[in-house]
């Protein structure tokens, strides 16, 4: 049996590994599939990944992409999902602001530095034309963080996925001024290079698991329902999200990569431009099952 520890967000976009890892998928295969979510995001998941305490990580795409830049050994094993990422930008709710332009001088809650929510905020203000050099952030690790930070005033912006925050938006603890799009897909598989280099054959194989599942995730009869009694969740929020999710078994495109050199170049966010090469390790193709008898 070999051992995988791997991360990722407790969110929705993260239930079909759960749904392998309860269905024995990977321990069919000879595979320990150790689970961590990790509520802080992808900034403690790329710390994790460097300390060698996680092998793998199901993170934000511009989040590792920024931080192998920054020295991290990782490499990207594939895309996750395609889609954009929908990012709600948040006020506290009783805030007499009624759009973003007028929160110039907020301060903005952030979970970890590197995280989408940190990167995000640098697109945010480039949009408005902000000066990205004088951004105040307040870190506060966790979704929950951020819903003390700006309901005690200490920070006044938080950008995060739009549909977790959905629950708190009605509750009326945070208001929405607006959704912004990642311009790039939302996540992908990075591994370390010594988890690439000791366990390349189980890292193929759990790939394959998971892109089976993936692709027959929106397919699961009542998944819908399924996903909002999980996360809390309106089935009509679900339904919107899935709508706008898609999965994928890709590599990471040039075009992509080009695209993060050029938004993060322009906000000062990476101090050089990275290739393609530097960012990926293509593992060879599971090969392919054989039903006959």
């Amino acid at each position: 049996m070999v051992t995988i520890k791997i991360g990722g967000v407790p969110e929705h976009f993260n239930l079909p590994w759960h749904f392998a890892i309860e269905d024995g998928a990977f321990e069919k295969e000879g595979i320990d599939l150790q689970w961590e979510d990790v509520p802080e995001g992808t900034g403690r998941m790329s710390k994790l990944l460097r300390n060698k305490e996680l092998d793998v990580a199901c993170i934000l795409t511009d989040g590792i992409v920024k931080d192998i830049i920054a020295g991290n050994e990782s490499r990207i094993l594939q895309v996750y999902v395609a889609s954009p990422l929908l990012w709600g930008v948040h006020a506290p709710g009783n805030i007499e602001a009624e759009n973003t332009r007028q929160l110039e001088e907020a301060k903005i809650a952030i979970s970890r530095y590197g995280s989408g929510s940190h990167l995000m905020s640098f697109l945010l203000a480039k949009k408005y034309g902000w000066d990205t050099q004088d951004i105040d952030f307040e870190l506060v690790n966790t979704l929950e963080g951020a819903v003390e930070a700006l309901s005690n005033n200490k920070a006044q912006l938080f950008l995060w996925e739009r549909y977790m925050t959905q629950p708190i938006v009605d509750q009326g603890i945070f208001k929405r001024l607006e959704t912004i799009a990642t311009p790039w897909p939302s996540f992908v598989i990075a591994a370390t290079q010594d988890c690439i280099a000791e366990k390349e054959e189980a890292l193929v194989k759990m790939l394959a698991i998971i892109n089976r599942y993936t692709a027959d995730f929106k397919q699961i009869p009542s998944i819908d329902r399924t996903i909002a009694s999980h996360y809390d969740l309106q089935v009509g929020d679900v339904q919107q999200w899935l709508l706008r999710t898609e999965f994928s078994d890709d590599q990471l495109w040039k075009s992509t990569v080009d695209k993060i050199n050029e938004e993060f170049s322009a906000v000062g966010i990476i101090d050089r431009e990275v290739s393609l090469e530097e960012l990926i390790y293509d593992l060879p193709q599971a090969e392919e099952e054989n039903d006959e008898p």
